[in-house]
């Protein structure tokens, strides 16, 4: 057998008291959650999107474009097509159902 392992040196002990005591307190009463938080992902490509924010539809692909109608925060849109220009810009053009009938337009993407 080997020799006995050597008791802490009291610096040893300081840090690992010190380390005991601040620890904990970063963490949330019953301690940490370590599980990811949930995605929430389309079911399918049916499924509308939630526009984040309040967006103008254009009539066209292009920034010049006059805006057609707009699109309150939260309001469903269903991507009908995407669109890349020679310059790399992408466009989607979506459809937005409401209550006064479907309304199409092109949002930057």
């Amino acid at each position: 057998m080997g020799p006995v392992a050597p008791l802490l040196t009291p610096w040893r002990w300081a840090a690992l008291l010190g380390f005991a005591l601040v620890a904990p307190a970063g963490l949330p009463a019953g301690g940490g959650d370590w599980r990811m938080p949930e995605l929430r992902r389309r079911q399918s490509s049916r499924e509308p999107l939630l526009s984040p924010v309040p967006l103008a539809l254009r009539c066209a692909p292009e920034r010049q474009a006059p805006t057609i109608t707009a699109a309150a925060a939260g309001e469903p849109l269903r991507v009908l097509r995407a669109w890349s220009r020679q310059d790399g810009e992408r466009w989607l053009q979506v459809e937005l159902a409401s209550p006064g009938g479907q309304r199409r337009g092109w949002l930057p993407g």
